[in-house]
């Protein structure tokens, strides 16, 4: 017997302005249909709203702001592409696409899509047409509803999981589809082209009335005419493979096989979430909870009764307050579930004992279990570009080109290539090695490996400070720290946003940075290597400048106290917040690793990049090596 349902959450009277436009809106048409159509560089405020249903957000680059003129209005593009599934051809259209029409570079998002920045709107028809003709679409990868579902981006073929992981993540993406038509019309003039075919299990689940889940007699089944409250994201994953960050999805399924690797259906997380807003306390950061079991004949049912239960009872007044994760918080596990049921139509089974889950990049070389190969690529903060005697654009272009190979796109902002030809495996790296990059992991400083930092400035319209542009040059100098510390092997999970909506998901972090003001940042600590724990604000506004004196004591604090193999984050978790401010208020620095001593000389990309791969490959500081070969020099010269 189902329960009742709780009663909603009180509203306000007045719904939010951007309802009133998704309302007007004609299922997502006007009036981005029209003014497409007219000679101006940029959409009015109703139109941009609307925009972002159909994968775009119109942004203007600050640093080319002037004093009397008009901003420097362009588009940024995001792809839909569950669990990052990027087929050469599409590839190939993307790279064009950043150099005809955009800037040059390709961004990899933290939802296993791209992104192409610098798109003028007099070409914003042509470049999304031609993503959609090779077999790529932006619909839903922005916009209050369902945005790219995720899944870990290892192939391998003889983990039947992981499989599974895939063909669920890509058809609850085509569940949770818009169906409007407003997308062929405003961008292929109504030539649907179909780049591939739902299921129809999935065409059955969608229109299948479950108690309420579904509007009837609208062009939006599962949607209806105000869509949803806000963006809803869903990841799909397998038992102990974190590499989705579960924790922060609205909805998260995990994978439950049987012994025989057949499916069996799925563990069920909710009310993941990590956008808040600084000095509002109402908002905050929320990893998910887990919520029930589901068979897997039942799981398209489950998932709309949970996207239902958001829709109609998500706060549609104040947009602060209108993710999945506040109704779980104020409703509590218990009533969330109890209205879940009341769509599904029956009681959800308890959820399943699960493994402790752990993160994975899935870098470097490695067999995917049928005889192939596969090959993951780190990409420092997303951004493929070339520069220097760094081609990573180039590398890859050509290796799309000469060995035809499809592409995942990564969590963590990566790339893999799979369905490697053993025997392609020297020439492909070579390829790599020609354009500077590198194919082992072990080379790369690990700061950087596990670190990620969203795009902020110059063009997001969100950000208060630099991330992605000032990322770089603060893990050097954490390195350099650690280094003159003796924590030489240390490293941690570093992530870096330019605000607070968190969309490098840096409240997982072991080190967190959050942009709160020009130049500076709040700070979180305590998050757990395997982003399986909410980190927590340390303080709330540093300026880049004192990033040494503010880390120096807890870190030797760190190297002083920490327990065998303890983490930097587990030892701050484990510490406390008191214990790190007691510490640090009462240490006073050696004059040999005082900020005042450091020295600092610029040397080319090249020799910068021998020398870290020396470094790592004898596990010794680079600061070292550059030392001992100074000092070698200058004795030569005696």
């Amino acid at each position: 017997m189902v329960k009742s349902a709780p009663a909603p959450i009180a509203k306000r009277d007045q719904p939010s302005k951007v309802e009133g436009i998704k309302e007007r809106s004609n299922f997502l048409r006007e009036p981005v249909a029209t003014q497409i159509l007219e000679d101006t560089t940029h959409f009015t405020e109703e139109a941009v709203q609307l925009l972002k249903f159909h994968g775009s957000y119109q942004q203007d680059n600050r640093d080319n702001r002037v004093k009397g003129q008009e901003k420097d209005y362009q588009f940024m593009l995001r792809t839909r592409n569950p669990g990052g599934f990027i087929p050469p051809q599409l590839y190939l259209a993307l790279d064009n696409l950043s150099d005809q029409y955009g800037n040059h570079t390709l961004r990899v998002t933290t939802r296993q899509g791209f992104q192409l920045h610098g798109i003028l709107k007099k070409n914003l028809k042509a470049a999304i047409a031609s993503i959609v003709k090779n077999m790529g679409s932006t619909l839903g990868a922005c916009g209050d509803l369902n945005r790219n579902v995720m899944a870990p981006p290892a192939p391998f073929k003889n983990r039947a999981e992981y499989q599974y992981a895939w063909e669920y993540a890509n058809n609850i993406a085509d569940l949770l589809t818009p169906q409007t038509g407003a997308y062929y019309e405003i961008w292929l003039d109504g030539e649907k082209i179909i780049s591939g075919e739902e299921t129809e299990e999935v065409k059955a689940a969608r229109q299948r009335n479950g108690n309420g889940t579904i509007i009837h007699g609208s062009e939006e089944p599962i949607y209806g005419t105000h869509y949803m409250p806000r963006k809803f994201k869903v990841g799909v994953t397998v038992p102990g493979d974190n590499s989705v960050d579960l924790y922060s999805q609205d909805l998260t399924l995990v994978v439950i096989t049987n012994d025989q690797g057949e499916l069996e259906g799925f563990n069920v997380f909710a009310g993941g979430g990590f956008g808040r807003t600084h000095n509002k306390e109402e908002t905050f950061a929320r990893v998910a909870d887990e919520i029930c079991y589901v068979e897997k004949n039942d799981v398209y049912d489950l998932v709309k009764a949970i996207v239902a239960t958001q829709r109609d009872y998500g706060d549609r007044t104040e947009r602060r307050h209108a993710r999945l994760k506040y109704l779980i918080h104020e409703w509590g596990v218990d009533n969330f579930r109890t209205q879940v049921e009341e769509y599904f139509g029956k009681s959800l089974p308890a959820f399943q004992q699960l493994p402790e889950f752990k993160y994975y990049d899935f870098l470097g070389w490695n067999e995917q279990g049928d005889g192939k190969l596969f090959l993951g690529i780190s990409v420092e903060n997303g951004r493929v570009k070339d520069e220097g005697s760094f081609q990573l654009k180039t590398a890859l272009r050509q290796v799309v080109e000469q060995f035809d190979l499809p592409m995942r796109l990564t969590p963590h902002h990566n790339i893999i290539f799979y369905d490697i030809e053993p025997e392609n495996k020297s020439a492909i790296q070579e390829l790599l090695h020609r354009c500077g990059i590198v194919d082992d992991p072990n080379t790369i400083e690990p700061l950087v490996r596990y670190a990620m930092a969203c795009p902020a400035l110059p063009t997001c319209g969100l950000a208060i400070t630099e991330s992605e542009r000032a990322i770089p040059g603060i893990l050097e100098r954490i390195r350099q720290l650690l280094d003159k510390l003796g924590l030489q092997k240390e490293h941690f999970v570093v992530r870096m946003t330019g605000c607070p909506n968190g969309c490098a998901r840096p409240y997982m972090a072991e080190l967190g940075f959050v942009g709160s003001a020009p130049e500076s940042y709040q700070v979180w600590l305590g998050g757990s290597p395997n982003q399986t724990r909410l980190a927590q604000p340390y303080v709330d506004k540093l300026h880049h400048n004192d990033i040494e004196s503010f880390l120096e004591p807890i870190f030797v604090y760190f190297k002083n106290f920490r327990e065998y193999g303890e983490s930097f984050g587990d030892f701050c978790h484990r510490l406390g917040f008191a214990a790190l401010r007691e510490f640090a208020d009462t240490y006073k620095p050696e004059a040999t690793i005082s900020s005042k001593s450091r020295h600092r000389v610029s040397i080319r990309d090249e020799v910068y990049t021998k020398l870290k791969a020396a470094a790592n490959s004898q596990d010794r500081p680079m600061t070292e090596l550059v030392n001992e070969a100074l000092e070698a020099y200058f004795e030569n010269l005696v």
